[in-house]
């Protein structure tokens, strides 16, 4: 096993972010300061689609990440020798993407002879907006919305949290760009949406969200993207209404399901991650329902997928000892509640 130790008071940690399909790196000091943080996406291979075609964002990811690896050094002011940890992106994800993530930063780890760490993408949304804080608020709230995932957890401190609920279908942004092809709106769909329910009355339909009786924390979208659907086939029908309509149903159903999870521990404050949290009607909403605990947001360039947050996260993590050559890619993971059975394979969260 090769196993690499760095000392150094303030780490230079380079990104890797490949887990769908934008790939980015970044150079950050001491898990806060990003000197760099550069983003290739590939949404508009993808838009005709109406979502990602998995063989071209790896095509893409190919393409792109090693000229973005000089472009991150560079726009940083800092060489391969200066880098004192590579922190990529291990899961979850598509496997062919995060692939091509890992085996760039093994590489590079042997190239450069330096450590590297993987972390997990969805814990990486979290710290987002946590980077820069000089005191973090625990136990906390971890909410995460984005186009793969739709999460509650319990955040005990960094690196330790307990799953309290997830999507038994689609999740959350997935729903946002379903029902953005229904209204004939580009990908990704949540800022047309957002966009287009700005114009619309959100009470003009009476939407709702799945519930789960045995497990009031989960979440399900799928109904509500059918619901839309056929809203839409009715005749003279105002797809400002319905847009308006969906948004905030699926925004409250959220709400109240984050409002029921505070209440089951002594929460300190909300925690955001994902490119969903950067709607303004969702945040101002959450900050309507939560005049009693302080939320904190991922800066716009944050909330998307990026490297600056798997970097962040990397020095955060990072205890002086990188991972081994034979670390593999965690595609699928596995959120284990306490009423849960054990899972067989996959990684815990």
């Amino acid at each position: 096993m090769r196993v690499l130790h760095v000392k150094r008071s303030l780490l230079i940690v380079l990104g890797i972010e490949s887990t769908c399909d934008e790939t980015g790196v970044a150079v950050v000091q001491d898990g806060q300061h990003i000197l760099s943080n550069v983003i290739a996406s590939s949404a508009d291979i993808h838009e005709k689609y109406g979502g990602v075609f998995p063989e071209l964002a790896c095509r893409r990811h190919f393409e792109v990440i090693l000229p973005l690896i000089e472009e991150a050094i560079q726009q940083a002011g800092t060489s391969p020798g200066q880098i004192d940890l590579i922190a990529v992106a291990k899961g979850p994800g598509l496997v062919g993407a995060l692939l091509i993530g890992m085996s760039v930063a093994k590489g590079l780890s042997i190239a450069w002879n330096k450590p590297f760490l993987g972390i997990n993408h969805i814990e990486a949304h979290l710290y987002a907006g946590m980077m820069g804080l000089p005191q973090i608020p625990f136990p906390a709230l971890g909410v995460v919305l984005s186009g793969g995932h739709t999460l509650l957890l319990k955040i005990l401190e960094v690196g330790h949290y307990e799953p309290l609920g997830t999507t038994v279908d689609d999740a959350i942004g997935e729903a946002f760009d379903k029902v953005a092809v229904l209204l004939g709106l580009p990908y990704p769909g949540g800022p047309p949406v957002e966009q287009m329910a700005k114009r619309g009355d959100p009470k003009k339909h009476s939407f709702s969200a799945g519930k789960i009786k045995q497990r009031p924390l989960d979440f399900s979208f799928s109904g509500l993207k059918t619901k839309v659907l056929y809203t839409l086939r009715e005749e003279g029908v105002n797809h400002a209404d319905v847009a308006a309509s969906f948004q905030e149903t699926a925004f409250k159903d959220v709400i109240h399901k984050a409002r029921l999870a505070t209440q089951t521990f002594p929460c300190q404050a909300i925690f955001f991650g994902g490119g969903v949290c950067n709607n303004q009607r969702l945040q101002k909403m959450f900050a309507e329902a939560f005049l009693d605990l302080p939320l904190f947001w991922p800066p716009f360039h944050l909330c998307l997928d990026n490297a600056a947050m798997i970097a962040g996260l990397g020095a955060k993590k990072f205890l002086g000892v990188g991972d081994p050559l034979d670390l593999e890619v965690q595609p699928r993971v596995v959120y284990q509640r306490k009423d849960a059975t054990p899972p067989r394979r996959g990684e815990n969260l």
